[in-house]
């Protein structure tokens, strides 16, 4: 087994990382935060991967043949409701901060303006 793809989401949880604690806009951490999500897709991608494997609906194949983890597919799935549902919540999050402060500035939460 390679190890490109462990390398690769180690690559992109690193890069997410620093645009997260680097950003100075609520928008491009969010996207950031996506990234790190990806390297999560990869990771499992990497974990569930069996060379000559075929996918398992065993009413077809022989009962010899090597099968890919249903488990990691399930995983890999949730995985992406998951990462929708959270950057869908943290853009909303960030229209309302626009709304209030009129920034996407992390800074600017502590000055929000009395209302």
């Amino acid at each position: 087994m390679t190890p490109l793809p462990y390398l690769v989401a180690v690559w992109l949880l690193l890069a997410g990382l620093y645009g997260i604690v680097t950003s100075r806009n609520v928008l491009h951490q969010i996207i950031s935060l996506s990234v790190v999500q990806a390297s999560t897709y990869v990771l499992l991608l990497a974990v569930g991967y069996r060379t000559g494997a075929a996918a398992p609906v065993f009413a077809d194949i022989p009962t010899s043949r090597p099968v890919v983890d249903p488990i990691v597919q399930a995983l890999s799935l949730t995985d992406v409701v998951v990462g929708a549902t959270v950057s869908a919540l943290l853009l909303a999050v960030a229209v309302q901060l626009h709304k209030r402060t009129g920034s996407l500035d992390p800074e600017d939460l502590w000055h929000v303006p009395d209302s």
